[in-house]
């Protein structure tokens, strides 16, 4: 009770009205006038300051000094996501009481009755302003500033290349105003802008400090099929595909990737240091000099073959450290043969060190080495008179070069063909990749080749013709060919004989033709040359000469005188003899 005892009662206040009720109303009029006058007086279309009194995900709540509070879209405040109780904002008045009593306020169209202004001062001013990046476009993306919708072209974005654009849309950022068309009210604005200034000046720095062979730490920017291009900091250097590995590259994805951050090595630059020479190789130390100290001629080593060409094929031992297989060290044949034959590009293979130059850096390799060389036990597995199959491989007008195996090659002289047919060329014989079976006459070692023979597999029949075909006998044959120097005769018993033209003549002094079967004499018999000669004109011609011979000689003993008993009993001998040849001769004739 103590605390009411100073609290007295208004002296004017006339109770007696207040019961009755007589001056309430007056009272109320009274006080509403001076309640809206403390009020600010609000026009529809005016732009009023408001202080936020709230701010939630959809909206917010501005009070401008009114009897009642403001409620605005919280997407109008897109741009400004640092927005917070107690700013003051500017807004439109739409309309102080709508039907439901309510205050209808817009910050955007605001922010639209100014905006032009705005942008304008801030282009001329050269003003940092924030902005709402709304979303993608055709070679950019679209910002709200100050309600305005403007342009940032990709390029704008930042001073690295854009990869991706959807990572900016809904951000608020910082730009500048770079170009304003008045005509059609269009807005281009940049973010780069801010940076480049203060990236140029780190520029400078970084190229005054360059110095060959200095290490630096920079962001891969770029990667082509020549190279990665490498940001260090505002200045762009290149890294050469071949300086990015010591071991040989196809692709420098391989090696880096986008947005990795790596060290390098400044190798060149040019007088203004506008192009900048880099390497990453040269971080690590050479292969070569890593390479197995005990590594020497004769070891056996494994790699991958990375390039090839005709002449022969490139082996990777290690990264960084390659050996050449020339053709000739793929095989122990000595045909011209190319290295694609072989080997083809990504084959893991096993190889023998055939040279080392650790100071050239440079290695050859062989791989017939792993296979024994077949001419080291020639005589072992192809002895002379030994039968083997072979391959033909090509014809000369002597021979035909024939392949027993790969790298034993061997040569059947066309002589060694045949015993009885006359080959004028190999391609009358055989063909090319056909087998052919053959006979090893001779070994040159030295010079890697075998004489075979062909003929050698069947007995000679010139042994048989030699007993056979005695000058003087008789024997049937057929002619096969008609030359201008004669006809060839194919005969019964085996082989060909020849017969020049006057040896062609038959008894009734005719020519004997191709195809007729005859009797024919032989002349001659040569067994080195394989010649027989023949005569059919001789099987009658001598027999009547001779008879001829014989009547003359008889004519003779008549007309002689009979000495004694022994002349005439020898002389009616020869008469004897005679008159038989006469009677043979009639006979024939």
């Amino acid at each position: 009770m103590s605390n009411l005892k100073n609290i007295q009662p208004l002296e004017d206040f006339n109770w007696e009205e207040f019961e009755n009720g007589s001056n309430v109303g007056t009272d109320k009029e009274d006080l509403l006038k001076a309640y809206d006058e403390t009020l600010n007086k609000v026009s529809e279309h005016q732009v009023v300051e408001g202080k936020v009194i709230s701010v939630d995900k959809k909206e917010v709540v501005v009070n401008i000094g009114y009897k009642s509070d403001g409620i605005i879209p919280a997407s109008e405040f897109r741009y400004n996501p640092d927005l917070k109780v107690g700013d003051v904002v500017e807004v439109y008045v739409e309309n102080p009481e709508d039907k439901k009593g309510q205050l209808t306020l817009s910050h955007k169209k605001a922010r639209l009755s100014k905006s032009w202004e705005r942008v304008n001062a801030a282009l001329e001013n050269e003003e940092v302003i924030q902005g709402y990046i709304k979303c993608r476009t055709k070679g950019g993306m679209i910002v709200d500033v100050f309600g305005i919708e403007a342009f940032l072209p990709g390029s704008q974005i930042d001073v690295h290349p854009i990869r991706d654009y959807d990572i900016f849309v809904g951000k608020t950022m910082e730009f500048k105003v770079v170009k304003i068309n008045q005509e059609f009210r269009n807005v281009v604005v940049s973010h780069k802008a801010l940076i480049e200034a203060e990236l140029e000046l780190q520029k400078k720095e970084i190229i005054s400090k360059l110095e060959k062979g200095q290490i630096l730490e920079g962001t891969v920017k770029n990667i082509t099929s020549y190279g990665v291009f490498v940001d260090l900091g505002g200045v762009d250097g290149l890294i050469h595909i071949t300086d990015l590995s010591w071991g040989r590259v196809s692709d420098p994805h391989e090696v880096v990737e986008l947005d990795q951050k790596i060290n390098v090595v400044i190798l060149d630059f040019d007088d203004e240091k506008k192009r900048i020479a880099l390497g990453l190789k040269q971080l690590t130390p050479h292969p070569w000099d890593a390479l197995d100290a005990n590594l020497k001629v004769g070891d056996h080593v494994k790699g991958k073959v990375v390039v090839i060409a005709d002449y022969g094929a490139f082996v990777e031992i290690a990264p960084g450290v390659e050996g050449l297989i020339h053709v000739s060290e793929m095989s122990w044949s000595q045909h011209l043969r190319s290295a694609q034959d072989f080997l083809k590009v990504g084959d893991d293979i096993e190889a023998v060190i055939l040279t080392l130059d650790r100071d050239e850096r440079k290695m050859s390799l062989g791989i017939k080495q792993l296979k024994e060389d077949p001419w080291e036990a020639i005589e072992v597995k192809y002895p002379v008179g030994s039968k083997h199959a072979a391959k033909v491989r090509n014809f000369t007008n002597f021979g035909i070069f024939v392949e027993l195996e790969e790298g034993v090659d061997g040569l059947i002289h066309i002589s060694d063909l045949s015993w009885t047919k006359k080959v004028k060329h190999p391609s009358e014989f055989t063909q090319v990749g056909v087998n052919i079976d053959v006979v090893v006459l001779e070994i040159d070692k030295e010079n890697r080749r075998l004489s075979l023979g062909h003929k050698q597999l069947e007995e000679n029949p010139w042994d048989t013709y030699e007993t056979l075909y005695i000058p003087g006998t008789v024997h049937t044959g057929k002619i096969t060919e008609m030359m201008d120097k004669g006809a060839v005769i194919a005969l019964n018993e085996g082989g060909e004989g020849f017969a020049t033209p006057k040896h062609l003549v038959k008894e009734d002094g005719s020519q004997a033709q191709q195809g007729e079967e005859l009797e024919f004499k032989v002349i001659e018999f040569v067994k080195e040359t394989k010649r027989i000669i023949l005569s059919h004109s001789r099987t009658f011609e001598e027999d009547k000469e001779e008879a001829r011979r014989a009547a003359k000689r008889a004519s003779k003993k008549k007309e002689e005188p009979v000495v004694n008993n022994v002349a005439a009993s020898t002389t009616l001998g020869d008469l004897d003899a005679l008159a038989e040849l006469k009677a043979k001769m009639e006979k024939g004739e």
